[in-house]
């Protein structure tokens, strides 16, 4: 049920579009459906964010995995793995953030037959995540073409490297297919492997059959059905200038596509991939260790009286000469 459930509801998403098209409800799922995600996607993804930046961090709390900025000149510090400046800081988050440096350097750990604990390179997992993420993105900023009446430079340079294969017609967008292999390994790892499987839960395969439903609708309408792109563009540029419009014969797949992409955005900001602007924000990460340069002090901390021993030997005196203990004051 953890697959299945989250997989009936992306099914349930395609055929409420469907039906609804099919009903001429065209301008819900074209005008209302997008602007309600749009704006919820950005309310949400704002109200995380400074939930999380508004949180107390009264200690320096980064996680380290290397020497650490010493007084002593011939011990070498590891500048990115336990950055004392904000260059340092700067250098790790670049590495985390676009090329997944931790996860790169993770390990599995197996138990074999002894029994014995074996420690192996996960290096399959790295490179699945890093494929996802870049041909996302490429994805995502290849689309801009939608929202511009001229098509910049930049992208057309961008598709041309993207389909550089020359294969088929229209031209094959190698992140098409690196997205899809990368989204069912994902799914695949989680289902094959029984301590994934485990840990595993609804919340983990929705957004994979969702990112994959998006995929196969997107490439369904470039590759196979034909699509109106001139009416396409005319209801995004309408969305865009707040003037929409529902040009004809756009057809049945943009609007499934169109819905399943609203329901990513709407779903974004109360699910785990909102670690895309947690990262930033993560003490672990976007502190620099200086414990040994700066004292830092608790900007939770508020004067307290302090029962020193002066006070305490007044009080306890005359007990303290009676158990044979040295008193200051006679």
């Amino acid at each position: 049920m953890k697959i299945l459930l989250p997989l009936f509801a992306v099914v349930a998403l395609v055929v409420i579009a469907f039906v609804g098209v099919q009903a001429n409800l065209q301008a819900f799922f074209g005008i209302v459906i997008p602007y309600a995600a749009v704006a919820i996607f950005i309310i949400g993804f704002i109200v995380r964010v400074f939930r999380w930046g508004s949180s107390p961090v009264p200690f320096r709390i980064p996680t380290t995995a290397g020497q650490m900025k010493s007084f002593a000149p011939w011990i070498k510090q590891n500048k990115i793995d336990n950055p004392s400046s904000r260059l340092g800081v700067f250098a790790r988050m670049a590495l985390e953030v676009l090329v997944f440096r931790s996860l790169f350097r993770n390990t599995k750990t197996e138990l074999h037959d002894g029994p014995k604990l074996v420690y192996g390179s996960e290096k399959f997992l790295w490179l699945a995540g890093l494929a996802f993420h870049w041909s996302f993105l490429i994805i995502f900023v290849r689309h801009f073409r939608f929202f511009m009446q001229d098509v910049p430079t930049v992208i057309q340079i961008m598709e041309s490297l993207d389909s550089f294969l020359q294969i088929g017609a229209p031209l094959l967008y190698l992140t098409d297919v690196v997205l899809v292999g990368a989204v069912t390994f994902l799914f695949l790892r989680r289902v094959v492997m029984p301590q994934i499987k485990f840990i595993s839960l609804p919340a983990d395969y929705f957004p994979l059959f969702l990112i994959l439903g998006i995929a196969l609708s997107g490439i369904l309408m470039r590759y196979f059905t034909k699509v109106h792109i001139v009416g396409v563009k005319e209801l995004v540029m309408g969305l865009l200038s707040f003037s929409p419009v529902i040009p004809a014969g756009i057809g049945s797949v943009f609007y499934i596509h169109l819905f399943l992409v609203s329901a990513l955005l709407i779903y974004f900001p109360l699910s785990k991939l909102m670690h895309m602007g947690g990262v930033f924000l993560s003490p672990t990460r976007n502190m620099a260790n200086n414990s040994r340069e700066v004292r830092h002090i608790n900007p939770w901390n508020y004067p307290v009286h302090v029962h020193t021993y002066q006070e305490y030997e007044d009080e306890f005196r005359e007990k303290m000469k009676k158990a044979g203990l040295p008193v200051e004051k006679e």
